[in-house]
């Protein structure tokens, strides 16, 4: 990638993780970006995942050959970012490491050292001259680890997000959904717990003419337009605001019982004029797909049996994933099948009695195994409670 005429990528793109983070399925693979700086003083922000040290380390002498390298900059201390941290001190063994003082704990845990003979510790709000380029540094605590600072560099305009506006993907496959999709799913799976902390460096940001923004993960957005977008979408996502208008629907069917009361209130919400319903099997379909959808739009229908007096395993999981990310300001409505004793609507809304603005639906309906005139009926009722 094209950053500028001197600072230059030397990222890797990684295709043989199946799973990022150990949870995140990401068949278009995944990026570990880290930049460059030519100047006065050679400086390099951020090292990448263990498995492509050798290949990092042949990006950078492809860039500045037998050369020093002056600076590392660690922005963020999580391993597919930090793990060449060692590797980098002994193979540079004059550059000074750069970082926050929370980070330089977190080496001497993961390396046991904190390299204290060559280390330079930054808060927010200071900076360093590497010739040219002067290059300030903003804490971003809990976005999303404690350590995090994102750099601004005040000559090019040029803002390095860490991990902020970070997408899911490799940079050498086309995503033909978009920025948004990915940049979505990432934001709410691994970010989304921390929207006040997100908003309070949004506001930061907001500053500062931005020119680029080059993030650890995913592509560079370098046009107006695109930072725009980004800027807007992630405003939205913090806030928990709602971002599309339309219904997720999140069920879990043992004999397919559940499954038709789901698929008919499909029908029934865009009969009924629903801009979008969006369906998703919690025990087939990919699970953070799902948190996504529930945290894009305003108003989600949990549906699932009662099992062992509790709710089905995978609806229970889904739910903790959605109140451990703040899940708020949203309509809730419930549908429980149960053949002798149904009570999945009460544990469900239980879940949610810790989060903030939740509204739930008055028409709560229950299947007494399969679905019936009067069930249909509810199911009618339902609809039209969502679509008003």
């Amino acid at each position: 990638m094209k950053i500028t005429d001197d600072i230059l990528y030397v990222g890797v793109n990684d295709h043989k993780v199946d799973l990022f983070e150990g949870q995140y399925v990401v068949p278009r693979g995944m990026a570990y970006n880290s930049y460059l700086v030519k100047d006065e003083k050679t400086l390099v922000f951020d090292t990448v995942d263990r498995n492509f040290g050798d290949e990092w380390f042949a990006n950078i002498k492809a860039k500045i050959g037998e050369g020093p390298v002056d600076y590392l900059v660690v922005q963020h201390m999580e391993p597919d970012h930090s793990a060449n941290i060692a590797a980098f001190a002994a193979a540079y063994p004059k550059a000074t490491i750069v970082a926050s003082a929370q980070a330089f704990v977190m080496m001497k845990n993961f390396f046991g050292t904190d390299y204290a003979d060559r280390r330079l510790v930054v808060k927010d709000g200071d900076t360093l001259s590497t010739g040219k380029h002067t290059f300030a540094f903003v804490a971003a605590p809990m976005v999303h680890w404690p350590e995090v600072i994102v750099t601004y560099d005040t000559t090019a305009k040029i803002l390095f997000s860490a991990d902020g506006f970070g997408k899911f993907g490799a940079n050498d496959v086309e995503d033909p959904e978009g920025w948004d999709c990915e940049a979505r799913r990432y934001y709410i799976g691994i970010v989304g717990k921390y929207g006040p902390q997100t908003q309070a460096l949004l506001k930061k940001a907001a500053g500062l003419e931005i020119n680029m923004i080059c993030p650890l993960h995913g592509p560079v957005l370098a046009t107006a337009e695109e930072i725009a977008h980004a800027v807007k979408q992630y405003d939205t996502w913090s806030s928990y605001s709602v971002e599309t208008p339309g219904v997720c629907i999140a069920y879990t069917s043992v004999y397919g019982h559940t499954k038709e009361a789901v698929m008919k209130l499909k029908e029934l919400l865009l009969a009924k004029g629903c801009p979008k319903v969006a369906v998703s099997d919690l025990a087939r379909d990919d699970q953070p797909e799902a948190v996504e959808d529930a945290f894009r739009y305003g108003k989600l229908v949990l549906a699932t049996t009662t099992y062992n007096m509790n709710i089905f395993p995978w609806m229970r999981h889904f739910i903790d994933h959605l109140t451990e990310r703040n899940y708020q300001n949203r309509t809730v409505a419930f549908i429980e099948n149960g053949s002798w004793m149904p009570q999945a609507a009460k544990v469900m809304r239980k879940m949610f009695e810790n989060s903030k603005n939740i509204t739930f639906c008055e028409n709560v309906v229950t299947i007494k195994s399969a679905l019936s005139a009067e069930s249909e009926a509810k199911l009618e009722a339902l609809a039209d409670e969502l679509v008003k």
